[in-house]
């Protein structure tokens, strides 16, 4: 008998929140989209940081494209100056206690030569899954060759069963999207990811949540930041 295979499914997002980590670390494999439809005013090309005791939008400037066109057929915009979004990082987190170890990482990030958005996400999000110490198998979802006209739940289940997952993990918000009686009919367990409250010490001013997993590695340990993937959440 196979050993049970855990597996989520995500949409790629710019240096997103402690819980899409936590996702992908509680998983065997981690599908990540890049061939679904790039939605305008969400997450998948800006996050959140801190300054000044406030949350501030940070966003990669796009080409423009097509209202249809897919996440892998957007390109950064050919005045995106990375060396600013750096400084926007280093003004917003330089008297914080890890700093000196979370900007290099950055620099990796943001100075990653790839103009394509996809490309440019999936390599941030390998790298900090390696800063972070995150050995999650991670795929891309048109690697899998399944009819890939479908959409929502049904693509999900069909990557499950590409995949061989007898688990389907998501992020919380998925207890709306999801039936659980679809994913019982094809043999899977529908599981969610439920992060724990959490605050820790921002330059003493109240605590801002929900930020990018930048701000969690800049106000805390590498080890307390594993601690905090690795178990403050609950899988329901």
């Amino acid at each position: 008998m196979k050993p049970p295979r855990k597996v989520a499914v995500m949409q790629p997002y710019l240096l997103p929140y402690l819980g899409y980590f936590q996702l992908v670390a509680a998983v065997d494999l981690f599908i990540v989209y890049d061939n679904i439809k790039y939605t305008k005013k969400g997450w998948i090309n800006r996050n959140r940081l801190l300054v000044e005791g406030k949350d501030q939008v940070f966003t990669l400037p796009l080409r423009s494209g097509a209202d249809a066109a897919m996440v892998c057929e957007r390109r950064l915009a050919d005045d995106f100056r990375p060396r600013k979004l750096l400084d926007q990082f280093r003004g917003a987190y330089r008297p914080a206690p890890h700093f000196g170890r979370v900007f290099p990482l950055l620099e990796r990030i943001f100075l990653h030569p790839d103009p394509n958005l996809f490309g440019f996400l999936h390599h941030a999000l390998v790298a900090v899954c390696a800063e972070l110490g995150i050995r999650t198998e991670i795929r891309v979802s048109s690697s899998f060759g399944i009819d890939h006209t479908l959409r929502h739940q049904e693509k999900v289940l069909a990557l499950c069963a590409a995949a061989g997952a007898t688990t389907y993990v998501n992020a919380i918000g998925g207890t709306e999207l999801y039936e659980p009686a679809a994913f019982a009919a094809r043999g899977l367990d529908l599981r969610f990811v439920r992060t724990r409250p959490l605050e820790y010490p921002q330059f003493g001013h109240p605590f801002v949540p929900w930020l990018s997993i930048v701000d969690v590695m800049m106000f805390n340990p590498p080890e307390r930041v594993q601690q905090l993937i690795s178990g403050h959440h609950d899988l329901i």
